[in-house]
C-alpha cells in the first residue's frame, strides 16, 4: 500500500498497435495547463500514473512504445484526480528531520515523547520504559550512528508488533504469510507479492498507533486473496475489517517523515 506517494495505473486498452508507435525510449515532459507529467518509458505492458511528495511532482511510467498522444489523453482525462493528489500532499503535516538531540520529540506507537540522551561508555542501546525514551551513546557518536541505532530499534519493535499481527489474522483470512519483511520505504506503508506469499513493511509503522500498523498488516494479507485493488477487494476489507476507512484515513493525515526525495 502507498502511503504520501499517491498512484493510479491503468490497464484499459490504450492502443499499443505497431503502426503509431514510438520507439523512443528517451524520458519526455507533457505540459497540461500548469501541471508538467514527466513521462518514463520502461518495460511494462500498462501506465502509472503518480504524484509524489513533497511538492507534487507529476510522473508517468508509460510502456516503450507507447504512442505520446495516447499518453496525453490519458493524463488529461485524470486531471482532477492529479489535482486531488496534489492538494493532499501539499496539505500534508512533515516532520522536521531528527538530530536526536536531548529533549527532541520522537515519536513511538503514536504517543509523542521527549528523547533522553545518554553518553556513555558502553554499547549504544535505545531504552523505552515508564514512559521515557532514552538514547544511550557513546561520546561524540555522529548523527548517522545515533539515526542507525534508533532505526534499527524502531524496525525490532515493528517486528514483535508485526508477528502478533499475522498470528491472530492467519485464521481469520485463511491465508499464510510465508515470510514479512520490516524496511525502510520511502513511498509505501507496506506490499506484497502474493505469489511468494511475503508482504513488506514499513518500519515508520512502529511510530504510528497500533490500529494503523493492523489496518496496513490487513490490508496486505488480504492481497493474498486478491492481489488487485478491485471490489473484490474492497468488499474484502468491508467484511474483515468494517472500519478500514477510518483508520486509512487516520494514517494519511499523521505526519510522516522528513525525506530528501530522490526519484
Amino acid at each position: 500500500m502507498k502511503w504520501n506517494v499517491f498512484s493510479r495505473s491503468s490497464s484499459s486498452n490504450l492502443n499499443t498497435d505497431g503502426s503509431v508507435l514510438m520507439a523512443a525510449t528517451k524520458n519526455t515532459t507533457l505540459t497540461l495547463g500548469e501541471i508538467t507529467v514527466e513521462v518514463v518509458r520502461k518495460d511494462i505492458k500498462n501506465v502509472h500514473l503518480s504524484v509524489y511528495p513533497p511538492m507534487g511532482a507529476v510522473r508517468m511510467s508509460a510502456p516503450t512504445r507507447m504512442n505520446l498522444q495516447t499518453l496525453r489523453a490519458y493524463a488529461i482525462s485524470r486531471l482532477p484526480w492529479i489535482r486531488q493528489q496534489m492538494r493532499k500532499i501539499l496539505e500534508q503535516e512533515r516532520e522536521t528531520s531528527r538530530e536526536y538531540l536531548d529533549r527532541e520529540t520522537h515519536y513511538v506507537w503514536g504517543s509523542r515523547y521527549l528523547l533522553k540522551l545518554e553518553e556513555k561508555e558502553t554499547p549504544p542501546v535505545v531504552l523505552y520504559k515508564h514512559n521515557r525514551l532514552v538514547l544511550q551513546v557513546r561520546p561524540g557518536t555522529p548523527l548517522a550512528k545515533k539515526h542507525a541505532v534508533m532505526a534499527e530499534w524502531y524496525r525490532d519493535q515493528l517486528k514483535h508488533a508485526v508477528a502478533s499481527l499475522v498470528e491472530k489474522w492467519e485464521p481469520l483470512l485463511g491465508v499464510t504469510v510465508e515470510r514479512f519483511f520490516v524496511q525502510h520505504m520511502k513511498t509505501r506503508w507496506g506490499s506484497c507479492n502474493p505469489a511468494t506469499g511475503t508482504i513488506r513493511l514499513n518500519s515508520e509503522l512502529a511510530k504510528k498507533p497500533p490500529e494503523c500498523l493492523e489496518y496496513i498488516v490487513v490490508h496486505e494479507m488480504v492481497h493474498l486473496l486478491e492481489p488487485t485493488h478491485n471490489q473484490r477487494f474492497v468488499a474484502l476489507m468491508d467484511r474483515y475489517m468494517s472500519d478500514w476507512h477510518f483508520y486509512r484515513d487516520k494514517l494519511n493525515r499523521l505526519p510522516v517523515r522528513h525525506e530528501d526525495w530522490v526519484y
